[in-house]
């Protein structure tokens, strides 16, 4: 795998991102509604890339929700995406993980998702970071589909960043990851 630089989200990468985007969903998020994330307030939303030397390969997005304290004590993956010619490559592992670290950084303690029922490979990444199913969204998604709902609490445990430092480290030695 070539060398991966993440990176916060910039204008010049909307097209980019959705085209990825448009590639990997079948009811892709429009480049208007990421752009749209630029805007938001950088307390509550964080969007990471990830670039190699030729071109974007993948992104994820993530939002914070903060308690009734004002902290953001949950963080919720809302997208995450890496080009199809460019999957099982560990980029959505890294790019995973660096959000995670970021939700750890904002004092998070709790990360939620939801993922296609279908979605085999992305629902193994999620098992490795610990998102176990909570529940399920009936027809969540336009084409009817269900999602589950995954929730990993107490990522600020020892266990748990045990688990990051784990993942990062299986990264480096190059271990193919499923697609997100």
């Amino acid at each position: 795998m070539t060398e991966l630089l993440l990176r916060e989200l910039a204008p010049a990468d909307l097209d980019a991102v959705a085209a990825i985007e448009a590639q990997v969903s079948p009811d892709p998020w429009s480049r208007d509604l990421f752009a749209g994330e630029l805007g938001v307030h950088h307390a509550t939303r964080h969007w990471l890339v990830a670039v190699d030397e030729r071109a974007l390969v993948g992104f994820i997005g993530m939002m914070f929700v903060p308690d009734e304290l004002g902290d953001s004590s949950e963080a919720h993956v809302m997208n995450v995406a890496v080009d199809p010619r460019r999957s099982r490559e560990g980029i959505a592992r890294r790019l995973l993980a660096a959000a995670f670290e970021d939700a750890l950084d904002r004092g998070a303690r709790h990360v939620t998702l939801e993922v296609r029922v279908s979605n085999v490979a992305a629902r193994a990444l999620y098992q490795q970071f610990g998102f176990a199913p909570v529940g399920v969204r009936p027809r969540y998604y336009p084409d009817g589909e269900d999602a589950l709902i995954l929730w990993v609490h107490d990522i600020a445990s020892d266990e748990f960043r045990s688990r990051l430092v784990h993942l990062n480290a299986s990264d480096l030695s190059g271990q193919a990851t499923p697609k997100a």
